[in-house]
C-alpha cells in the first residue's frame, strides 16, 4: 500500500505569525486543542528542530501517548513531527501560507510507514478508506480548535 497519507486544509482569519505562535507553544496545546489531554515538552529552549515532547491525545476511543521530535523548522511557515510507535514511523507536517491580510492557510499533512523490519500494522492499513476519514476528521477538528483560538485573537 506504500505510505499512507493524509492531507487537511483550513483557511484561518488571522496573521501567519499569530497562528504560528498557538500551533508551536506546546504547553498550551491542551488547552488549545480539545484532542489533546496532555503534553511533557522533554527540551528547554525555543521551538525549533531537535524539540521533543510527549503528547497525551485520545484517537478512536483509546488514550495514547507518543514521544514526537520536530526534524524540519522554517519559522514562521513550515515544521515537521515524526513520532514512532508500535512498529510505525509516523511524520505530521504542517504548512502555514499568508492567503492575504490577516489570513493563514494551515496545511497538516499526514504519513504513516512501517519502520524498518516490521510489517505493516493494522492502524496503517486503516488508513485506507474509513481509517484514512477518521484520521481527517482529527486532523480537521484540531486545526477547527486552532482557527478558534487565533480567531479569538487570544494567541
Amino acid at each position: 500500500m506504500g505510505n499512507p497519507q493524509v492531507s487537511v486544509d483550513r483557511q484561518v482569519h488571522a496573521p501567519l505569525e499569530r497562528v504560528w505562535r498557538a500551533m508551536t507553544d506546546l504547553e498550551a496545546m491542551p488547552a488549545r486543542l480539545s484532542g489533546v489531554e496532555g503534553v511533557e515538552v522533554l527540551t528547554p529552549g525555543p521551538f525549533g528542530v531537535g524539540t521533543r515532547w510527549r503528547e497525551t491525545r485520545r484517537m478512536f476511543g483509546k488514550q495514547a501517548t507518543e514521544e514526537m521530535w520536530v526534524t524540519a523548522c522554517d519559522a514562521p511557515t513550515r515544521y515537521v513531527a515524526e513520532a514512532d510507535n508500535s512498529g510505525m514511523h509516523y511524520v505530521s507536517e504542517f504548512v502555514l501560507t499568508e492567503t492575504g491580510p490577516g489570513r493563514t492557510n494551515i496545511r497538516m499533512i499526514f504519513s504513516a510507514r512501517p519502520q524498518e523490519g516490521h510489517r505493516m500494522p493494522l492502524v496503517a492499513r486503516l488508513l485506507g478508506g474509513l481509517g484514512r476519514r477518521a484520521v481527517a476528521k482529527a486532523i480537521e477538528k484540531d486545526l477547527a480548535d486552532v482557527a478558534a483560538h487565533v480567531e479569538g485573537g487570544t494567541a
